[in-house]
């Protein structure tokens, strides 16, 4: 099977340039192909997960990952679905986040073999250039009337487009540029929102007179209603287990909607579509089971096998009412901490205000006892060391008095 026929298959593909070019080149040669990381934080989140399986499979078709690590493009941010201008980042956070990402990134695809992938970092050639020559060869093949057309600056305009943001396409563009002429990459992949700033890098290539540059786009990892997943009550889902421990990873995926599960199996598993088609063509409550197979891989390929199994026993423990599970989530706080700051403490809620709302609508336990009394402490004497708090039926966090 055509590499972007499977791709299509498990619902990946948005959009697609010279689609039938690109499909021949496919099943002729073994392609370079790159993805971009802008190393913004020292880790990654379930915002580059498909990235990532995306270019495992298509190495696993035999073609060539490159991941383009953003050094340099990350000190100007990509003003793509954003409102405001992103925070500027030193030379030394960069490097530092391109170091943690690099290990992330060993998880989905091999760095050995006649395919194996590499990492470069466009700070190599974007950080020494020089303005005036970059704008005549390079600046003058865009369209500013185009650009301003474009959907990464459309939200922008509004609010203020600063010049500097407005060069991010230019720098991107140029990064396909440098990887074909240095590396033959003729392949270019990405979210869809990266769409505008793809399409720069294969049209600038074509203006220099080469055919054979390509692109396309996957969807956005997003629910029934359109939102992106991947947001918990403490922000990000992170990859990485001292952001988000291996337990919160594991029950994000096991508590997601019904109607996500053969989303997630399809784009964040490795499952074969006929098992998927299997374990999700079932009525009523017999699609748990599909959910917690879709839990258990998808924490296995961020955070290894051990770590999966560990999760599944604590979030089967839980359920199952047979104590305190050791893996799951657990702040430490002052003895006779209030129960307003300990609900904020565990993640719960962002405020006093919405603490206290939660326990006004009866959505907060203490052990398992139904919390009322907003002016609470909690005190080691009288609760003992640990306690297990809980908002709702599905979040769960361990409180330790100190």
């Amino acid at each position: 099977m055509n590499i972007l026929e499977e791709l299509r298959q498990r619902d990946y593909i948005e959009q697609t340039i010279y689609e039938d070019k690109l499909e021949e080149l496919l099943e002729k040669e073994k392609v370079p192909f790159y993805i971009g990381i802008d190393p913004t934080a020292d880790s990654l989140h379930v915002g580059h997960f498909v990235s990532l399986m995306v270019a495992s499979y298509m190495q696993k078709a035999g073609h060539k990952p490159i991941i383009l690590m953003g050094g340099g493009t990350a000190t100007v941010g990509d003003p793509s679905g954003k409102t405001d201008m992103r925070k500027m980042l030193t030379r030394e956070e960069i490097n530092h986040n391109v170091e943690c990402i690099k290990a992330q990134v060993s998880k989905f695809v091999s760095f050995e073999g006649d395919n194996g992938a590499i990492i470069v970092n466009n700070a190599d050639w974007l950080i020494d250039l020089k303005f005036v020559e970059f704008m005549k060869e390079i600046g003058s093949q865009f369209s500013i009337n185009k650009m301003l057309s474009a959907d990464c600056y459309k939200t922008r305009l509004e609010t203020g487009l600063t010049f500097f943001e407005m060069g991010y396409m230019l720098l991107q563009s140029y990064d396909f540029l440098t990887l074909y002429n240095k590396y033959g990459c003729k392949l270019q992949i990405g979210g869809n929102d990266q769409w505008s700033n793809i399409i720069g890098g294969v049209n600038l290539i074509r203006k220099f007179g080469h055919d054979d540059s390509f692109a396309f786009t996957f969807k956005l990892l997003t629910n029934k209603e359109g939102k992106k997943m991947g947001k918990t009550e403490k922000g990000a889902l992170w990859l990485d287990k001292d952001k988000t421990t291996p337990y919160e990873f594991y029950q994000y995926w096991r508590n997601i909607d019904d109607n996500d599960v053969k989303k997630v199996l399809c784009m964040l598993t490795f499952l074969p579509m006929d098992e998927i088609n299997r374990l999700t063509n079932v009525e009523g409550e017999e699609i748990n089971k599909a959910k917690k197979i879709a839990a258990y891989e998808i924490t296995k390929l961020v955070h290894g096998e051990d770590e999966a199994k560990k999760a599944e026993e604590s979030a089967e423990a839980l359920f199952s009412g047979n104590g305190i599970a050791e893996n799951m989530p657990t702040v430490e706080v002052a003895d006779g901490i209030g129960i307003l700051d300990a609900i904020i403490s565990a993640g719960f809620a962002p405020s006093k205000g919405q603490a206290r709302t939660l326990i006004v609508q009866g959505g907060i336990t203490l052990n398992d006892k139904k919390v009322e009394e907003q002016n609470l402490n909690l005190l080691k004497a009288n609760l003992g060391e640990e306690l297990i708090l809980k908002k709702g039926k599905k979040s769960y966090c361990k409180i330790i008095l100190k």
